[in-house]
C-alpha cells in the first residue's frame, strides 16, 4: 500500500441498524479491490471485519473496525461501527474520526430505529452522507418502499442516484441516474441504454437532482429557472457542493453479498465525498483552553488523536490514531499533551480489519495504530514537541445497567481486578465501581449484551470466570424520635477487669454522618474516654437495627456515665457505647430510607405517554418535560430500586430509540410495603450466613 496525502484520503463511517449489512458492504469492497482473497462472512468466521470470537458467536459487529480500500488513486478508510445499541461506545469512537458517512439500509426492512439514530448522528455532526439500500436481491425486498421510507423520514435531500431494474419480479441490474445508463448483472462491465419502461422514472429522479443542484449556486439557480440544461461539469460541481452542505444525500442500491452496486458506490465516494484536506483547518485548544486552528496539511506540525485502545496480552497496548496534522514517522518522539510525557513511536500499522500492515509513516488525515505507548489512553492527544494543543475528547455514552461481579474462586480476585482495569481502559462506555458499603464490585454497561461481552472477555482474555448478580441498593436507616439509653460493660476475669458505663441520648438531625457531642458534668466519664465512645458509636452506625444499612441523620450525645479508676479502659467504653446503641436505637422509631434518583429520559414524542405511564408505575414523580428538537425530554424522580434494569426495559418500550441518564438526588422514607420487603430479605440473608 502506497502513501496517501490528505487530499487523497476519504474517511467514511458506516452506520445503520443491526443486520442491515454494513460489514458486508466493506467486505465486498475489500474483495472487489483484491485486498482480500475471498468474500468473508461474519457467521462463518471468515470476515475480515467481524473477526472477534464474540462477533462470530453473535453474527454481528461488536467492535469498530477499520478497513482501508484503495480505489482510483484514493484511499477510503472505512470505519465500520456496530449497529446494536449495547455497543454504542464503540460506534462513538469510530464516528469521532470520520469525515463522511455511509448509512446502510436493508431493502426488505427499510427505516429502523438504528437508521434513525444514524440520521441523528450525521445531522448533528453535519457529515456528508450517502444512503446504500442493501440486499435488494433478497426475497420480499422492495427498493421503492425502502427509498420512500427514507425520504419520508429524512426529507427531500434524500435523492436516488441509482435504482434497480426489475424483470419478472427479480432484480437484474440497475440504472445510474447521473450517467443515464443501465448495468445488468450478467454483463456488469458494459453499460446499456436505460430500459424504455424506466425512462420516465429516471427523468423524474434526474429532475430532483437538477433542482437540488440549482439550490446550491445562484448562477445555476438562474439557469434552472430559465430552463437551460446543465452541463455534466455543472451537475458534478453542484452534486459535490450539495453533498458537502447536506442539501443532497444520494441513495444507491445493490447487494453486498452478490457484489452488485459496489463499484459505482466506490466511484461516488471518491468523486463526490470530501477529503480530509478539504477541511482546511481543524480546531484544537491550547494550555489555556483557547481555540487554536491548525492546517489539515502535511506541512503543519504533527498531531494525532487517540480514538480507541486495545490492550493485548501479547502485543501490549495498541493505540488507534487519526493523524490530525503533519506527518508521523517511526523515528519521531511525540508528547502526550494530557500526561505531559514523551512517547517514542515504535511501530505504526495500517489496520485492515484483523490484519495489520507495518508502515514507516502516517500522513495527515490517515487512520492507523501505534503499539506499546507507555502513558497514552483513549482521548489523549499526541503532538510534536512545542505544539502544546489537544483535541476535544469523545463523549462516550455512560453505562446505566449495573451488575455485581464475583470471581468463582477467591484465587482469581487479583486477576479479576487486573482484567477489569484493562477492560475499562479499552471500553470507555463501561465503568467499574468498587462499593465499600455493599462490598461489591459493580460493572456498568449499556445493556445485557454489553455486560455479557465483558464477562466473556474476562474468561477468554484474562482467564477468570465470574458470576453476575444484581447489585444491592444502598438503603439507609434513620430515626424519627429522641430516646435516652444506657450501656454498661463490666468484665472480670481473674486479672485486670474492664469497666465502662455510658448514658447516651439519640435524636434526629440533618446530617449524612453521625453527629457526636458530649455534655458530661463532674467528670462522670473522664475526657480521655470520649473518643472511644464516639468510635464505638460510629462502628454501630454502619449497621442499622432494621436491615443492617448505614444509619444517617442521628445526633448522639454522651451526657452521663461512670468509670472505675483501675478497670476502666478505652475498649470498655467502646463496648458500652455498643450496648447503648443496641438498647436505644430500636426505641427511637427507626425507619428505612430509599435512594431517589433524578432521571432524564429522551424519546420521540410518540412515546411520551408510554414513558410517563411507566415511570409513574415505578413510583416515580414527573418533574417536567421539554421538547428538544424532535424529542421529548422527560424529567422525573424515581426510587433507585425501580431503575435497576431500566436500560433494557426502555429499549423494549421505544424500539431502541429511547435514552436516559440518572444521578443520585436524595434519600426519602421508604413506603411501609417496600421497607417490610427489604427488612425481610435482610433477615433471610442473615439467617443463611
Amino acid at each position: 500500500m502506497r502513501d496517501y496525502l490528505a487530499n487523497e484520503v476519504r474517511n467514511v463511517c458506516l452506520l445503520g441498524h443491526r443486520g442491515a449489512g454494513k460489514s458486508s458492504v466493506v467486505e465486498a469492497m475489500l474483495y472487489f479491490t483484491k485486498a482480500t482473497e475471498r468474500l468473508g462472512k461474519t457467521v462463518d468466521g471468515t470476515s475480515a471485519m467481524d473477526y472477534d470470537a464474540e462477533e462470530v458467536k453473535r453474527g454481528m459487529s461488536v467492535y469498530t473496525s477499520i478497513a482501508p480500500v484503495e480505489w482510483k488513486d484514493c484511499k477510503i478508510n472505512f470505519v465500520d461501527t456496530p449497529g446494536y445499541l449495547d455497543f454504542a461506545g464503540e460506534a462513538e469512537s469510530g464516528i469521532a474520526v470520520s469525515d463522511n458517512a455511509l448509512i446502510v439500509v436493508g431493502a426488505r426492512d427499510g427505516v429502523e430505529s438504528g437508521t434513525r439514530k444514524a440520521w441523528n448522528v450525521v445531522s448533528e455532526r453535519k457529515l456528508p452522507t450517502i444512503f446504500f439500500v442493501n440486499k435488494i436481491d433478497e426475497e420480499n425486498a422492495d427498493f421503492d418502499t425502502a427509498y420512500n421510507q427514507i425520504r419520508d423520514a429524512f426529507g427531500k435531500s434524500v435523492i436516488p442516484f441509482e435504482v434497480p431494474i426489475v424483470e419478472g419480479g427479480k432484480v437484474v441490474g440497475s440504472v445510474n441516474i447521473l450517467k443515464n445508463k443501465a448495468w445488468y448483472y450478467n454483463d456488469s462491465k458494459t453499460p446499456k441504454d436505460v430500459p424504455a419502461n424506466m425512462q420516465d422514472v429516471v427523468a423524474a429522479y434526474m429532475e430532483q437532482i437538477t433542482e437540488a443542484v440549482a439550490m446550491c449556486d445562484d448562477e445555476l439557480m438562474e439557469k434552472f429557472f430559465e430552463g437551460e440544461p446543465f452541463s455534466d461539469a455543472e451537475i458534478a460541481k453542484g452534486v459535490r457542493f450539495g453533498i458537502r452542505n447536506g442539501e443532497i444525500r444520494p441513495v444507491y442500491c445493490g447487494s453486498a453479498t452478490n457484489m452488485t452496486g459496489i463499484e459505482r458506490l466506490m466511484d461516488l465516494i471518491v468523486e463526490y465525498m470530501p477529503s480530509y484536506a478539504e477541511k482546511g483547518t481543524v480546531e484544537a485548544v491550547d494550555a489555556n483552553d483557547e481555540p487554536v486552528l491548525l492546517e489539515t496539511s502535511e506541512n503543519e506540525a504533527a498531531t494525532a488523536f487517540v480514538f480507541k485502545t486495545i490492550v493485548d496480552p501479547f502485543a501490549g497496548r495498541i493505540s488507534f490514531i487519526k493523524v490530525m496534522t503533519g506527518v508521523i514517522s517511526m523515528d519521531s518522539q511525540l508528547v502526550n499533551v494530557q500526561k505531559d510525557k514523551v512517547e517514542k513511536m515504535n511501530q505504526a500499522y495500517i489496520i485492515k480489519g484483523k490484519h495489520q500492515v507495518a508502515v514507516g509513516k502516517l500522513f495527515t488525515g490517515d487512520i492507523g495504530a501505534v503499539i506499546k505507548l507507555q502513558y497514552t489512553e483513549t482521548n489523549d492527544t499526541l503532538a510534536q514537541k512545542g505544539t502544546n494543543v489537544r483535541y476535544p475528547a469523545i463523549s462516550f455514552p455512560r453505562g446505566m445497567l449495573g451488575m455485581a461481579v464475583w470471581p468463582k474462586t477467591r484465587n482469581d480476585e487479583d486477576k479479576l481486578s487486573s482484567g477489569l482495569q484493562r477492560i475499562q481502559e479499552e471500553d470507555k462506555s463501561c465503568f467499574i465501581e468498587n462499593n465499600r458499603e455493599t462490598k461489591e464490585t459493580v460493572i456498568y454497561g449499556l445493556g445485557d449484551q454489553h455486560i455479557d461481552v465483558i464477562r466473556n472477555k474476562l474468561k477468554t482474555k484474562y482467564k477468570v470466570e465470574v458470576e453476575l448478580t444484581k447489585p444491592k441498593v444502598q438503603y439507609r436507616e434513620t430515626i424519627r424520635s429522641k430516646v435516652q439509653a444506657e450501656g454498661k460493660h463490666k468484665k472480670q476475669s481473674g486479672g485486670a477487669g474492664q469497666y465502662g458505663h455510658v448514658k447516651i441520648e439519640f435524636e434526629p438531625c440533618e446530617s449524612e454522618e453521625m453527629v457526636f457531642e458530649e455534655r458530661v458534668f463532674g467528670g462522670a466519664v473522664p475526657r480521655q474516654y470520649f473518643p472511644a465512645v464516639e468510635a464505638g458509636l460510629r462502628e454501630c452506625m454502619d449497621k442499622g437495627v432494621l436491615a443492617g444499612y448505614k444509619v444517617v441523620g442521628v445526633k448522639a450525645t454522651l451526657y452521663d456515665g461512670s468509670y472505675h479508676e483501675v478497670d476502666s479502659k478505652e475498649i470498655a467504653f467502646k463496648m458500652a457505647a455498643h450496648l447503648a446503641y443496641k438498647a436505644g436505637m430500636p426505641k427511637a422509631k427507626p425507619v428505612l430510607l430509599e435512594p431517589i434518583v433524578s432521571v432524564e429520559v429522551t424519546v420521540p414524542d410518540e412515546y411520551t405517554g408510554t414513558i410517563i405511564g411507566d415511570l409513574t408505575k415505578r413510583r416515580g414523580t414527573i418533574m417536567g418535560q421539554d421538547m428538544v428538537g424532535d424529542n421529548q425530554v422527560i424529567q422525573a424522580e424515581v426510587p433507585m430500586a425501580e431503575m435497576m434494569v431500566y436500560a433494557t426495559e426502555l429499549r423494549s418500550m421505544t424500539q431502541g430509540i429511547g435514552t436516559y441518564t440518572q444521578k443520585f438526588e436524595r434519600y426519602d422514607v421508604a413506603p411501609t410495603n417496600v421497607a417490610d420487603k427489604v427488612i425481610a430479605q435482610a433477615a433471610k440473608e442473615k439467617d443463611e450466613e
